[in-house]
């Protein structure tokens, strides 16, 4: 890559699943190591990136954020324009840096990012949104670089068997990676960790060819005027 370019990583799950939290984590565990930045994604606010930057997880000018002012996935795969012109001038502005994590506002089982935006993407899951989630599958569950269960301490209070979860994902995945994470847990933040810079190693020497996780399923919502919109996505 020249040396301006950074590795890019992409995160996305439904609302509440914790992408912050991830991405807080993989800040706090790694930026004595690699040089991070991060970019936040939400449809009116920058309320993730105020919120990372108040737990002083990276240097606050590292932190920056794209209102999408539509559905999440736009912006992540549909026209990703604002995103990259956001990561580019990140990656500008503090070169040279290893890694630019891109949080993807939250959105549903179908979102993905455009490998033209990011190198490889996690996909987050959490047991609080049920022990069934991970079987459902999807685009992200089933071809994302990485698929993380979050929030496994949190099982015993909403009576989900992680272990079937993490079965259920791997199921899904062909033999993809499954990590279920707690961020209470050092073992698992270690295998967080651990991955991310054998990622980061391989974007490097490119040993890594990114995959697209497929178009989204068509889908639709209800217009402020009230009528459907129907998005068919065929790239």
């Amino acid at each position: 890559m020249p040396e301006t370019r950074s590795f890019r990583l992409g995160v996305a799950g439904p609302v509440g699943t914790g992408k912050s939290s991830l991405i807080a984590t993989i800040c706090r565990e790694l930026a004595d190591e690699l040089r991070l930045g991060v970019i936040t994604n939400d449809i009116y606010t920058d309320e993730d990136a105020r919120l990372l930057r108040s737990a002083g997880v990276l240097d606050p000018d590292r932190i920056r954020a794209v209102e999408t002012g539509a559905c999440p996935h736009t912006a992540i795969r549909d026209d990703v324009t604002p995103n990259l012109i956001a990561v580019e001038d990140l990656e500008r502005d503090f070169a040279p840096l290893d890694v630019v994590l891109v949080e993807s506002g939250g959105d549903n089982l179908t979102a993905t990012f455009s490998p033209a935006l990011v190198d490889a993407q996690i996909f987050v899951l959490d047991v609080a949104g049920g022990g069934d989630v991970a079987r459902k599958g999807g685009p992200g569950i089933a071809r994302a670089d990485l698929l993380v269960v979050n929030k496994t301490d949190l099982a015993p209070y909403v009576e989900v068997d992680v272990d079937r979860m993490v079965k259920d994902a791997e199921a899904a995945r062909d033999g993809k990676p499954v990590l279920a994470l707690s961020r209470k847990d050092p073992a698992s933040v270690a295998k967080l960790k651990e991955w991310v810079r054998h990622m980061t190693a391989q974007v490097s020497t490119g040993d890594h060819t990114p995959v697209d996780p497929g178009p989204m399923a068509p889908h639709s919502h209800v217009g402020e005027d009230g009528s459907v919109i129907t998005h068919v996505h065929t790239h």
